[in-house]
């Protein structure tokens, strides 16, 4: 468990580290598409810092503002505190805040940068549609998230990937409207391998995003199991949000990967289970059932 945690924490720091280059390089290449000269370079400078900053403070706020989620307080649910509170003592952490999200379609996720910092966000729909073990299994699947620090390195990922998208759209449109200003021959040179990049920046920074998501699903169930000490209650959890056929109206791709079972139902065929953030279902629910 302690060495998960010291990786998720070097993993956290690389991924920063990465998304620093890749936001230095695009700006790199804007400049050699339209020469912007040194001001492409401070441009550089300033959304790097401020990206790094604001990822690491605000990611949390900016993840429940897009998921519209709200501050519950115990008396709205009781049941809800209670199995957090103890969850958390079971797993040593302090206990999260509670967030609700008003949608029927029964789901769930954690957000914060460390376990002091850290929030349990489910949908109205859980609430209804679990029984108390099968809360309970979600729940400690996301406290497992948040001990991990698995939830560091996904909100991180939710802004940043989400910010080299925008620059890369960005540098496209600014592309076709103003042209590059540079001499034919620096175009030629450049121009094409330049343009190759931006177009793939995007591609690149998703499969990051898949590439920190899939394996930590797989450790919180059996993180998730071990705190409950009953693995059938979140398998069963797992099969009911499964056969949920509601998509949750609040989630997108840039967010869908927090979720403890994808909340994005058009992931049918073999191309798109490939790149989809979660590990197949079945996968999952049949290693909890060998514990």
């Amino acid at each position: 468990m302690y060495d998960q945690i010291a990786s998720n924490k070097r993993r956290s720091f690389l991924l920063v580290f990465f998304f620093l280059c890749l936001i230095f390089l695009l700006a790199w290449l804007f400049d050699q598409l339209v020469g912007m000269g040194k001001a492409g370079i401070a441009l550089a400078v300033i959304i790097a810092v401020a990206v790094t900053i604001g990822s690491y403070y605000a990611s949390d706020r900016v993840v429940l503002t897009m998921s519209r989620a709200r501050p519950v307080e115990k008396p709205e649910f009781p049941y809800l505190y209670n199995v957090v509170e103890g969850l958390a003592m079971a797993a040593g952490v302090p206990a999260p805040k509670c967030y609700v999200i008003d949608d029927t379609a029964p789901n769930a996720f954690a957000t914060g940068r460390n376990p002091e910092h850290s929030v349990i966000v489910v949908t109205t729909g859980l609430l209804q549609k679990m029984d108390r073990l099968e809360l309970e299994g979600v729940i400690a699947h996301e406290m497992s998230h948040i001990k991990n620090y698995d939830i560091l390195l996904q909100t991180l990922t939710v802004v940043m990937v989400g910010v080299v998208a925008l620059l890369s759209d960005w540098m496209r449109t600014s592309f076709w409207w103003g042209g590059p200003r540079r001499r034919d021959s620096d175009r030629e040179r450049g121009g094409g391998a330049a343009g190759l990049v931006v177009a793939l920046s995007p591609l690149i920074a998703q499969l990051i995003r898949l590439a920190v998501s899939r394996r930590r699903e797989f450790l919180a169930d059996a993180s998730g199991a071990l705190l409950t000490r009953y693995p059938p209650g979140l398998a069963s959890a797992l099969k009911k949000i499964a056969a949920d056929t509601e998509p949750l109206e609040a989630a997108n791709k840039a967010t869908a990967h927090l979720y403890i079972v994808n909340p994005l139902k058009d992931i049918g065929g073999a191309v798109n289970r490939l790149f989809s953030t979660h590990p197949p279902i079945e996968e999952r629910i049949a290693a909890l059932e060998k514990m």
